[in-house]
This record gives C-alpha cells, sequence and structure tokens, in this order.
C-alpha cells in the first residue's frame, strides 16, 4: 500500500493545534513511528487525520507548518501563548463569517443598498456615555426600556431582533457551522466582529452562558460604533489591555446598566442579601452584569465580584433558554438577516441553490423547511 512521506513536524503541528495531542495515538496506533520516521502513513490515513484534527489535508504535503494568522486582532484578558495561534475552529468559524459576509455585502450593493450611517462614527476619545446614548436611541431603546420585559431573557431575545432591524447581522452559535462535535471555546473567544460599513457582521460564542452573551452583545456593539473588527475573551467579563476593547467596556456596561440610574438605587439594594438580584429585575441584565457593573463604580471590590461571578456563573447557565428544535436553532446560527437575504435572492434567481445551500451550510429539504420558519411558504 502507497505511503505518503509527510514532515513530523506538521504532524505534530496539526495535532497540537486540534488540542487533541495527547489522545491522537488512540486514534492511530503508529503515531509515534509516523513521529520518530519509522512508518509513514497512508493516504488514507492522513485523510482520516485530517478530519480528526480538522486540518486541510493540503497542509500534510507541505515542507513545514503554516504560520495562521486570525485576519482581525485577537484580544485575550490574559497575554498567553495562544494569542496569535487560533484553533482551528475560530479560524474556520471566522471564515466562514468572512464569506457570508463578503457575499451579503455585494448583493445588498446589487440592491441599491446604502451604507449604515453608525458604523465607524466613533473614536477612542469620545464620550463613552454618549455613545451608549447614541447606541440605544440608534435601537429605538427610550430610557427605562428594561421595565417592559419580565425577565432578562426576554430582554435579550428583544435585542437580538432589534440589533438584526437596525440592519447588523447577528449570529450566535456554539459550533463550528452545524458539526455538533466541533464546539466552540468560550475560553478563547467570546464573540467577534466583522466591520463592514453595509453589513457589519456580529457573531456571540452560543457555547457561553445566556448571562455573559447580553454582555459580549453591548461590547461588540460598541466594536461597530468605532468601525473595528476584533475578537476577544472578555475573561469575567473585563477587557484586554488595549484602549479600543476598554473603552467598549465601558460603553456596554453604561448601555446596559446606566450610571445614574443604578447609584440611586444601589443605596436601597446594598444591604440586602440579594442586592445583584434586585438591580438585575430592575435593569432587565442578568446578576452577573449588575454586580460587574457594581465593580465598574467601585461599589464593590474586585475579590467580591470573583466570588459572586464563580458562584453565580452555574447557575445561570442552567437557566439560559434552551437550545430548541433545530430550526430554531438555525435562526441563531444562521442570523435572521441572512438568512433571509439568501433566501430571498434564491427565489430572485440571483443565487443558485448549490450556492445558497454552502452558505447556509443546510440544504434540500432542511433548507425548505429553514425558509419556510422565515416566512417564506414554500417558494424555497
Amino acid at each position: 500500500m502507497a505511503r505518503v512521506d509527510v514532515n513530523p513536524n506538521i504532524l505534530k503541528w496539526a495535532a497540537d493545534r486540534s488540542g487533541k495531542s495527547d489522545l491522537i495515538h488512540i486514534d492511530f496506533p503508529n503515531w509515534l513511528k509516523w513521529i520518530n520516521k519509522e512508518s509513514q502513513p497512508t493516504l488514507k490515513q492522513l485523510e482520516k487525520l485530517a478530519k480528526v484534527t480538522s486540518t486541510p489535508l493540503g497542509y500534510f504535503f507541505l515542507n513545514e507548518p503554516p504560520i495562521e494568522r486570525l485576519p482581525i486582532p485577537h484580544y485575550r484578558t490574559i497575554d498567553d501563548d495562544q494569542t496569535s495561534n487560533p484553533s482551528p475552529n475560530l479560524l474556520e468559524t471566522v471564515q466562514i463569517m468572512e464569506r457570508r459576509q463578503k457575499w451579503m455585502r455585494e448583493y445588498f450593493i446589487d440592491q441599491g443598498h446604502h451604507p449604515l450611517s453608525f458604523v465607524g462614527v466613533k473614536n477612542v476619545n469620545s464620550n463613552p456615555i454618549e455613545i451608549a446614548k447614541e447606541i440605544r436611541a440608534e435601537l429605538g431603546l427610550r430610557d427605562g426600556w428594561a421595565s417592559k420585559y419580565h425577565t432578562w431573557q426576554d430582554a435579550l431575545r428583544m435585542l437580538f431582533q432589534k440589533v438584526e432591524d437596525i440592519g447588523i447581522v447577528l449570529a450566535v452559535n456554539g459550533i463550528v457551522g452545524n458539526n455538533t462535535h466541533r464546539k466552540l471555546d468560550v475560553t478563547e473567544f467570546r464573540g467577534f466582529v466583522l466591520i463592514d460599513e453595509y453589513v457589519p457582521l456580529i457573531f456571540i460564542n452560543g457555547a457561553d452562558g445566556k448571562a455573559a452573551q447580553m454582555f459580549t452583545l453591548a461590547h461588540e456593539l460598541a466594536h461597530i460604533w468605532f468601525g473595528v473588527s476584533a475578537a476577544f475573551d472578555l475573561q469575567d467579563l473585563h477587557a484586554a489591555n488595549n484602549d479600543i476593547e476598554k473603552v467598549c467596556n465601558i460603553v456596554a456596561a453604561e448601555f446596559l446598566v446606566p450610571e445614574i440610574e443604578l447609584l440611586e438605587m444601589w443605596q436601597s439594594a446594598k444591604n440586602k442579601d440579594q442586592r445583584f438580584q434586585v438591580l438585575a429585575r430592575h435593569f432587565k441584565v442578568s446578576e452577573i452584569v449588575a454586580a460587574r457593573r457594581a465593580l465598574d463604580l467601585m461599589l464593590i471590590t474586585r475579590d467580591e465580584f470573583l466570588k459572586f461571578y464563580q458562584n453565580r456563573l452555574a447557575v445561570e447557565n442552567r437557566e439560559s433558554m434552551s437550545g430548541g428544535n433545530f430550526y430554531t436553532s438555525q435562526n441563531f446560527r444562521i442570523g435572521r438577516r441572512f438568512g433571509e437575504s439568501v433566501i430571498r435572492a434564491t427565489i430572485e434567481g440571483k443565487l443558485l441553490y448549490s450556492e445558497a445551500y454552502r452558505l447556509t451550510g443546510i440544504r434540500g429539504k432542511t433548507f425548505s423547511e429553514f425558509a419556510a420558519r422565515l416566512g417564506f411558504g414554500g417558494d424555497a
């Protein structure tokens, strides 16, 4: 049987980048022999290795491991060796979103759409409180808007809808595409933003708890107003040591929990056993976000916040919205605005079904049923 001469450094690189280096020998009993050049894999074994490690097959035929970089800055709260080496899951997710954004930009320009007026209108020296007010105004949110909703989960659903209504593409997914075996790592990134004046795109890591997703969304909205693409981990909801990241966090906090309103409430809430629950109910945010805002304003210490954060995180994750059925999940994974655009273009004959399947990651009957869920009847 023909075997392939592969550089052992590339084999080790593929295993390391996939995070499976400690277990790779289970799937490939001859792994150490390949690494030590005592044996070589067959093409079929290489194809399996490519699938197991999520590595393009062609990479194994290179002389040296390729240097992979995200096309956008990746801000980490704590610098480590992985900062410049994105996982294949993050890298592929960004690439999927870039393809969608590129297609949608071309489609919108062809349809006569105009650039969105709010993309990149602010800079790092702008007043964060004023930016938060402008974002609320653009979304059509009046002062005290949160009081209309029974829970913060209801408020989050509403924010998702409002964000897409003003022209932002939103996707929430905890896996790569529809591959349930490739879960996204929250410690690597909570979300990312891809800036475009026609199609700004927000991606939220759906593997994260809904409690943190609300803050991530607000942080990403600030990025759009600054016109800066980036990925970020927001560990413990703290920003990386970067000016834009820091001010985006300030804007996000003010957007969700206005300073003046919180200071007024704090006097009556601070001595209560469930003080963060009281604040969360008023502002329709999670208790974690309420506590984080109290820390911002130096109403509690960092140690107090971290203790509460760790104790509450597991509880809020259990209370988060359920995944729902497949098609409801697709509304978030693909995004309503993007999904509607693809289906409409397909119906109009401006996009081949094969390309629509490639862009959305679903096909055939599944695509038609997804279209019906978005209100397109049997046309698709």
